[in-house]
């Protein structure tokens, strides 16, 4: 009896992600591996910063952004496939801290003086900072908050000046901060859609992963109904 082996091979793609979506990629880093065998190799940053990188040549494959103006760009500047672009994810804001007493369901915290420090993202390249801005431009209170604000350089940076208590509190991404649908640690407001423009979330295959197996099955399985 003739027995032949057959070898299925394995790639790994380079995936630029909005620092917000730190936590969910790596899960569907390993469902890919385990469902097809490839993996990513994952670089966190605001969408502005990365959007720059992979403009200035960064050897990125996929990349999956906290807005949608910069996948879209990158289409139009010949560097993504054209027609790869699609929404992945929506965003939603929160203020969140460390602190399970200091967050109230109405935000309220944020017109007292139960804080010296309150932490963002940078506007001009998060667009979870941008929402940040917004939110705090609706609500009245930027003569008021400007004082307090430390701005991180992305959601990430943003994210570790609450968790690390340097912000008693910080407006960050609800996908930071939940696990299995719930609530990690602290408190948090989930701050209201009205108050700040939809975060929606593109993701755009890139040219340099057009013949990447990995990028292709990644950009697949973000599509897919269960990861949606």
């Amino acid at each position: 009896m003739l027995s032949v082996a057959f070898q299925v091979r394995c790639d790994q793609a380079n995936v630029a992600v909005a620092a917000n979506f730190a936590e969910p990629i790596k899960a569907f880093a390993a469902v890919l591996e385990k469902t097809t065998g490839h993996t990513l190799s994952v670089t966190l940053g605001a969408t502005g910063k990365l959007y720059a990188q992979i403009k200035n040549g960064a050897p990125f494959d996929v990349f999956l952004a906290a807005n949608t103006t910069a996948p879209a760009a990158l289409e139009e500047d010949g560097l993504a496939k054209v027609g790869s672009s699609f929404t992945y994810a929506n965003g939603k804001l929160v203020l969140w801290s460390a602190d399970a007493a200091k967050v109230d369901a109405k935000g309220d915290v944020l017109k007292g003086s139960g804080f010296r420090k309150l932490a963002y993202a940078n506007p001009k390249t998060a667009p979870y900072g941008e929402a940040a801005v917004q939110t705090i431009d609706r609500l009245g209170l930027t003569g008021a908050l400007t004082p307090k604000l430390v701005q991180g350089e992305s959601i990430g940076q943003a994210f570790n000046f609450a968790h690390t208590g340097n912000a008693e509190i910080g407006f960050v991404a609800m996908s930071q901060v939940l696990e299995g649908g719930k609530l990690k640690g602290g408190s948090m407001w989930v701050v209201p859609q009205a108050l700040y423009r939809p975060i929606q979330q593109n993701a755009a295959l890139l040219n340099r992963g057009a013949n990447n197996p990995a990028a292709v099955a990644l950009v697949k399985l973000l599509q897919s109904p269960n990861i949606k």
